[in-house]
């Protein structure tokens, strides 16, 4: 039996409206996921609840606000977990646990992450995804400054390095969305393999310092 006549057959459930608004935003993400923004229907949307139209309407006005909330709960959550786990008291640590945030989401949040690489014909409150790897880029470029500064670099180059390495990244995530391969913590172990040692310093078989000291007795 397929998902819609799953979605048919089910029993109306009673929910509160606030739980109802999470089923809908739930229902669209994977639409959205797997349709784009075009693809999808908000009759599909409604028949895959278990509801009737008017309920989504209700709730978000129609697709493009359903669209538009979930694309930013998307990005506020992307950007919460890789600025969140920028922990470490070093600047290498740092980039690994930038990257292996943004691959984790990947990795746990599929759907999510084509919605925001999908050109969105909706505006969004909190951008689109290359402000979000704007805003990212952000955030390593004060740890790279810090780190320019201290080898007596120019600072305002962090900026451009920045935005080089998070692009590097986000671009790299693309590509490993559907390879799938190698694993995640190899894959950020060569991206930071390039990105602090260079083409000319590249290790064969390179690792995480993040992990080396959680091996250190």
């Amino acid at each position: 039996m397929s998902i819609d006549e799953a979605a048919k057959r089910q029993v109306r459930v009673r929910m509160t409206g606030t739980q109802r608004r999470e089923q809908l935003l739930d229902v669209g993400r994977h639409l959205f996921a797997e349709r784009g923004f075009d693809g999808a229907s908000i009759e599909e949307m409604a028949a895959r609840a278990g509801v009737s139209k008017p309920v989504v309407y209700e709730h978000f006005g129609g697709k493009e606000g359903l669209f538009a909330v979930v694309v930013d709960r998307e990005m506020q959550h992307l950007l919460q977990r890789v600025t969140s786990a920028l922990t470490g008291d070093h600047p290498r640590e740092l980039l690994e646990q930038a990257a292996l945030a943004l691959l984790s989401y990947i990795e746990e949040n599929a759907d999510g992450f084509r919605i925001l690489l999908r050109n969105s014909p909706v505006p969004s409150s909190t951008g689109n995804f290359s402000s979000l790897i704007g805003d990212i880029a952000s955030q390593v470029e004060h740890i790279l400054g810090a780190e320019f500064k201290s080898r007596g670099f120019e600072a305002k180059l962090a900026g451009l390095y920045s935005q080089a390495l998070v692009g590097m990244v986000a671009l790299s995530g693309q590509w490993w969305l559907e390879a799938r391969k190698p694993k995640k913590r190899e894959v950020a172990a060569h991206l930071i393999n390039l990105a602090w040692n260079g083409l000319s310093g590249l290790k064969a078989k390179p690792t995480l310092r993040i992990e080396q000291k959680l091996r250190e007795p």
